[in-house]
């Protein structure tokens, strides 16, 4: 559509939410997950968790069709906004301007901008964030073309003190060749000090994992903060594309696990027991001269 009708109308900020039925705020964390619908899902036999009638094993059990929908929803999202004050008019400023971004639950903080012009320090500077909004684009953004130059993304995210430790943060880069729409993923920062090999684009596994009779996870591993300056290897100047930010967390349980725990039974050997908590933020778009 931008190239056949001049306008994108995917061209949309990101935050993450929740809808639920059972009159409880969404926002649920994943250790103290309980349901969505109400009734329906109230119980972890319901949610299909737990074996059903207080059964002690998943032997001999048919799974329920009715439970599958149930045990494939997880907690709730947060919507993260960068507002200039905590005032309705500055928060709904920045949802205009897109300048939002998304979390599958935890308080992950993340910032993603886009310049010709960073200063080499700019990751190390007092004034960092002022300095990438005056020589940059900020998430939600245009970035225009510049003559000759290609745009550095400048990359940060800190963790939720009260969820695990980030492991990686990557850019995701969309764009259309030939009428099909592409996709890449870049890892671009690694925890741990892991060297980021930049043939493959990929962080080193970190080592990270859960003990599933606990849910307690790995120690000293993954990183606090996650920062990086980066370029694309494969830019074309000729070329429309987005780009957005995304910050993975080390794997932590699964409610269903949890439920599994507290019922002191196994857990469901059809639902995944971990997942990778994460944030993203609002692509910037870049346009090429016309």
């Amino acid at each position: 559509m931008q190239e056949q009708k001049g306008y994108n109308p995917f061209k949309m900020g990101f935050i993450g939410s929740s809808d639920t039925h059972n009159a409880a705020p969404g926002s649920v964390e994943e250790p103290n997950y309980f349901s969505k619908v109400g009734r329906r899902d109230a119980t972890a036999a319901q949610r299909g968790s737990v074996p059903p009638d207080g059964k002690k094993t998943w032997d001999g059990v048919t799974p329920d069709p009715a439970t599958a929908r149930f045990s494939a929803w997880g907690a709730s999202g947060l919507a993260g906004v960068w507002a200039e004050e905590n005032s309705r008019e500055a928060i709904y400023s920045a949802l205009r301007r897109r300048e939002t971004f998304a979390t599958s639950g935890p308080r992950i903080r993340v910032r993603f901008f886009a310049s010709y012009d960073f200063p080499d320090n700019i990751l190390t500077r007092t004034d960092g964030v002022s300095q990438a909004y005056a020589k940059g684009v900020p998430m939600g953004g245009d970035l225009l073309a510049s003559k000759g130059k290609a745009p550095s993304f400048m990359i940060w995210a800190v963790r939720d003190p009260r969820s695990a430790y980030l492991q990686r943060a990557q850019v995701v880069k969309g764009w259309v060749e030939n009428g099909v729409a592409k996709e890449k993923v870049f890892d671009v920062a690694c925890s741990d000090k892991g060297s980021l090999n930049t043939t493959t684009w990929r962080c080193p596994d970190n080592g990270a994992s859960v003990d599933l009779k606990t849910c307690e996870p790995t120690r000293f591993k993954g990183d606090v903060e996650l920062k990086t300056v980066w370029r694309d290897p494969q830019f074309n100047p000729k070329q429309r594309a987005f780009y957005y930010l995304r910050v993975i967390e080390n794997p932590t349980c699964r409610w269903s696990t949890w439920d599994s725990i507290r019922n002191g039974t196994p857990a469901n050997p059809k639902l995944l027991p971990t997942l990778q908590e994460r944030a993203w933020s609002s692509p910037i778009w870049y346009e090429p001269t016309r």
